[in-house]
């Protein structure tokens, strides 16, 4: 009893073992006096501490032991200079022990003593390794700025192509290297292996990674000349791209198979079929195909917008009647969407196509389609090369037929495509068998 009140239950101060008996007792005939006793510090006893709190050495002037919530438990030197209280923080328990404490404590007591506030002369606890922070490396940041570079692309292909080309051929040499430790030597062992056999790729990849640095230099994460830039550095190492370039054609079919090929995506059920019919038959690109909205079509005219045409140009493509018919199939698939092509009200992935293409055993591009289109315009038609690159939507260099070529000749184009869809969808009959008379 303590006056009239009782005392109530306490929780266990220390665990209930044999090694502390005489340490419990203690501090709890403390406690029925009315007061926490000051228990000289031993190991023991400071690791046995379950009651969070502040507890005092008592010899040891000024050193405080410091229990947490949690029961962390961290060591202070508490003391008083020029009418200021300060704690001078000593380490934590057990990294730092009893012996190792007082010896702190009574190493800022002396400097106190000459007049000296020990604070800002705080030592660096010896016992806690500060680790250095990992630097940046080359995987990181290059995976960073192609992010960062997304919104200048229309087409998701651009930066799936970036991505590729670093985890195939930079990531496996350089990704964990450090992004200011990058030297030439590491851009020759990424470029010397693919520069004569995939020039082009090679070529290619050689900007990007001079334009990830370049970038990484910018931004303060490396110093010094871009390892990867051509003038004056490469260039007196590597053969010039347009000597040793083999130009890498992209695998088409052969105009005379299309309309078997058309015929087996017609037997074939899925969008990704109806999808790539639609850009055959209009020999458009895959971006423009699987970007396209419902919105953009006005009865028999399909406007793509400038943002996604690689030459920056809106685009009028005049659509027949399969074309019409496969809007309609598609829509009817996915009704709620805005996408021509879609599931889910998603659109379709870059890779909606090529696997079409795959699944129907053909070994060719999807954008070779357009190679297979111009090529049926020069060998089988009347039709105009200026009507052809009109349909294509190539962009036109040379300014002065540029300007005039004004018009976009959509009344020839529609003539044209109207030719082309009948071919396309016309069967050609090469497996007659010869039958037997009898």
């Amino acid at each position: 009893m303590r006056g009239n009140k009782p005392v109530k239950a306490l929780p266990y101060l220390l665990n209930p073992n044999k090694s502390n008996h005489h340490d419990c007792v203690g501090m709890f005939v403390g406690i029925l006096k009315g007061k926490l006793m000051k228990h000289a510090f031993t190991d023991l006893f400071v690791k046995n501490i379950k009651i969070a709190g502040r507890y005092t050495d008592p010899d040891t002037k000024g050193l405080n032991l410091q229990v947490k919530p949690n029961l962390q438990k961290y060591w202070a030197f508490r003391y008083v200079f020029k009418a200021k209280r300060y704690d001078l923080a000593l380490g934590a328990y057990p990294e730092v022990l009893v012996k190792e404490a007082r010896k702190r404590a009574i190493s800022a007591r002396n400097q106190l003593n000459q007049g000296i506030n020990p604070k800002p002369h705080k030592k660096v606890d010896s016992d806690v390794i500060k680790e250095p922070e990992p630097k940046l490396t080359f995987q990181e940041y290059a995976l960073s700025c192609i992010d960062m570079k997304r919104p200048e692309w229309t087409n998701q292909k651009h930066a799936d192509q970036w991505v590729y080309t670093m985890e195939k051929f930079a990531f496996p040499i350089i990704g964990d290297k450090a992004i200011d430790e990058v030297d030439t030597e590491d851009i020759l062992k990424i470029l010397m292996p693919i520069w004569t056999t995939k020039t082009e790729t090679a070529s290619r990849l050689r900007g990007r990674l001079e334009w990830i640095l370049a970038s990484a230099t910018t931004r303060k994460h490396r110093t010094g000349m871009n390892p990867a830039i051509w003038r004056g550095n490469l260039q007196t190492i590597l053969a010039a791209p347009n000597k040793v370039r083999v130009v890498e054609h992209h695998k088409a079919l052969s105009f005379k198979a299309l309309p078997n090929f058309i015929t087996k995506l017609q037997e074939s059920d899925g969008i990704g079929f109806l999808a790539l019919e639609f850009a055959i038959l209009n020999a458009s690109r895959t971006g423009e195909v699987i970007g396209g909205l419902r919105s953009e079509v006005d009865d028999d005219i399909w406007i793509i917008p400038a943002k996604r045409m690689k030459a920056k140009k809106e685009h009028r493509v005049p659509l027949c009647g399969r074309s019409k018919e496969i809007l309609t199939i598609a829509m009817s698939l996915d009704p709620n969407s805005g996408y021509l092509f879609s599931k889910s009200g998603k659109p379709l992935t870059n890779m909606a196509m090529p696997m079409a293409v795959r699944r129907l055993g053909y070994d060719v591009t999807v954008h070779g389609f357009r190679s297979t289109f111009r090529d049926w315009v020069s060998e089988e038609t009347n039709h105009s090369p200026e009507v052809a690159e009109m349909a294509l939507a190539h962009a036109i260099t040379n300014k002065v037929e540029a300007a005039y070529r004004r018009k976009d000749l959509l009344d020839r184009r529609r003539t044209l495509m109207k030719d082309w869809e009948t071919f396309c969808t016309t069967t050609m009959a090469s497996n007659i068998l010869q039958l037997k008379t009898v």
